[in-house]
């Protein structure tokens, strides 16, 4: 049968070739009750919703069980129960990655993934049609124009972290093209960095400064937006992944076209750096500060260190605080909380409390001591005896349980260390109990009220309290959780992110340790050079490159913790292969008393290869188009 084709119908075919060729399987013929083109772009109503329609291709940064960043690295360990369930991220954490359907396939949309591909060609559709809507002015236009290409840009940017050398769909094919037109081919690293920039510049130039209209349009991009992902991408393109590494040597494309650069360039930092001050004084020239906690805001008259507490976790946590330069309004995160909160009370009431997200050791021990040092190079702690037991005191209660045992590693700890993590013996703060003088206790032992159920226990001992915003009411009759839009970027990562660049680009020096200072000053710390010069058995770690490389590099994946920096930070630095072999381990969940439980026990042997570094494209995408490469080592 002949199938009479109009022009518009045409059009649309081609537009969704475009996704056979990476992998997601459209039909082939569009109804006729489908709005063409022409349809959409005839009236503000309707290109507007087509440009809320190109947000929504935002990853979903809080889907618990099929976001990468969350359960897809090493920062969350499932429990027994969670074998079971369908957890695609998981999978790539316990090692079961693949070609023939890959795990969190963000190049198709398949598997926990959502289609890049299919939301550029749509921000291309967009871009190349805004103009003709008669019912709107030209400020408007080129606002709407500028967030398709930004989201344009970061959409390449998304799929430029994942699997490196990616092609630039720059505009759409015409409607004339053969099957060979639209076989795409991988361009080089730095062909892609230079092109996402562009592109983010170009947005930057006609986005507004700042969200007026907050009602409406909070969540929509800035030009502090824009300026904040160039910095990240820049950073990410200076780092070891991308920039000299020579184990992509041989990687070409089928033009024979190395895909990779293989000597390191110092002014790929210098350009970072840059970047990461532009977007910075953007950010500060719009009224961006990092968060503090109004303690007019606590109902009762709380300490400092609670004040400190709760500075921390609402800076992730408080909807449009000072601090966020960029929230996901498609990614609230509600579920994630009930994952990440243990049962407090034996009520009913609290079977909201999935709680089966535990903290391995390896991110417990990665936090300072008190004094704002790691654990093993601190001169007054105790490392070799840190599994030993103790018993808390009164003078402890705003961290601990009094009078109650737990281990040498729950003492004298950073205040982030009680903000971000819950484990037996520590205190529980949030709306239902503001007082410091009320306080409620996690008590985690077999049998206890947070390991007494089937499911809902941590297999390593600890919670990403973090993530629980402290306005989610858990009391004896009830669990409300008080959800709140995902924190894409916060301005301490641009912070640290500026610091890793000066350190690499000029070293250390006053401007290095200024931003990563202001950093620990909001977490009650010292400044660096006062911390180290104190208390570490390594006092001038902080004057060498490497050595400040190291602090730096520690203090982002303390201050990020649960964030999603870290799986990408550990990728980029080319560290993965190392702190991603560590097994992952936590306390004898199965102990009934203090003895039995504060026990070091290994939940799993975790394995990271070279390969893993980037993600495999689908073996199905390779035979359908034939100019495409595998990624390393798969």
């Amino acid at each position: 049968m002949m199938i009479k084709l109009t022009r518009n119908v045409k059009l649309w075919l081609v537009l969704l070739s475009w996704p056979v060729v990476f992998g997601c399987h459209y039909l082939d013929i569009v109804p006729d009750n489908v709005a063409t083109v022409d349809y959409v772009f005839r009236m503000r109503s309707k290109a507007e919703q087509y440009l809320f329609t190109l947000y929504s291709y935002q990853p979903r940064y809080t889907d618990q069980y099929n976001y990468l960043t969350i359960l897809g690295g090493d920062e969350l360990w499932g429990n027994d129960y969670n074998v079971n369930i369908s957890m695609p991220a998981w999978q790539i954490a316990r090692g079961f990655q693949n070609i023939v359907d890959p795990y969190s396939n963000y190049w198709g949309g398949t598997r926990g993934g959502r289609g890049m591909f299919v939301a550029i060609r749509d921000c291309n559709t967009f871009i190349e049609n805004i103009d003709k809507v008669p019912d709107m002015d030209d400020y408007e236009k080129k606002r709407w124009k500028a967030e398709a290409t930004f989201l344009k840009a970061y959409y390449h940017y998304f799929l430029f972290r994942m699997y490196g050398p990616i092609p630039l769909l720059d505009k759409n094919l015409p409607i004339s093209s053969g099957p060979n037109e639209v076989k795409v081919w991988q361009m080089p690293v730095d062909s892609c960095v230079n092109y996402i920039a562009s592109l983010l510049d170009e947005a930057a130039l006609e986005l507004p400064p700042q969200i007026v209209n907050e009602a409406t349009e909070l969540g929509r991009a800035t030009k502090a937006v824009a300026l904040s992902v160039k910095a990240q991408l820049l950073v990410t393109a200076a780092s070891p992944l991308f920039n000299g590494n020579s184990d992509y040597a041989d990687v070409v494309n089928k033009k024979g076209e190395h895909l990779f650069s293989t000597s390191v360039d110092p002014k790929k930092w210098e350009r970072a750096a840059e970047a990461c001050r532009i977007a910075i004084e953007q950010c500060h020239a719009v009224g961006l500060k990092l968060y503090y906690q109004n303690p007019a805001f606590i109902p009762f008259k709380v300490s400092d260190r609670t004040v400190t507490e709760m500075s921390i976790r609402n800076a992730v946590c408080l909807k449009w605080n000072s601090e966020i330069v960029w929230a996901s309004t498609n990614s609230r995160a509600g579920g994630l909380q009930q994952e990440a909160i243990p049962k407090l009370y034996t009520s009913d009431k609290q079977n909201g409390a999935w709680s089966t997200f535990g903290v391995p050791f390896k991110i417990v021990e990665q936090f300072y001591t008190k004094n704002g040092v790691p654990i093993n190079e601190d001169v007054t702690w105790d490392y070799n005896n840190r599994y030993a037991q103790r018993t808390a005191t009164n003078n402890e209660r705003l961290m601990l349980k009094p009078n109650y045992i737990t281990a040498n590693l729950n003492f004298d700890r950073e205040i982030r260390y009680y903000a971000d993590l819950g484990f037996d013996a520590s205190r529980w703060y949030g709306s239902s109990r503001f007082s410091d003088s009320d306080n409620v206790y996690v008590e985690a032992k077999l049998g206890q009220v947070s390991n007494n159920h089937a499911w809902a226990y941590s297999m390593t001992g600890y919670w990403p309290k973090k993530l629980v915003n402290p306005a989610t009411i858990s009391s004896a009759t009830e669990l409300t959780i008080q959800s709140y839009p995902w924190p894409v970027i916060r301005l301490a990562d641009l912070y640290l992110l500026y610091a890793e660049a000066l350190n690499e680009s000029a070293g250390p020096g006053a401007e290095t340790w200024k931003w990563i200072n202001e950093v620990r000053a909001r977490a009650g710390l010292k400044s660096v050079e006062e911390s180290w010069t104190q208390f570490s058995s390594n006092p001038t770690a902080y004057t060498t490159k490497p050595g400040m490389r190291k602090i730096i590099h520690q203090e982002r994946l303390i201050e990020m913790a649960f964030e999603g920096a870290r799986f990408w930070d550990l990728r980029r630095w080319k560290e993965a292969e190392y702190v991603m072999n560590e097994p992952v381990r936590g306390w004898n969940y199965t102990g009934k008393t203090a003895d039995e439980y504060y026990q070091p026990r290994l939940l799993y042997n975790q394995t990271f290869r070279k390969r893993d570094y980037l993600w495999p494209i689908m073996e199905n995408d390779l035979i359908v188009n034939n100019q495409l490469v595998q990624t390393p080592g798969w």
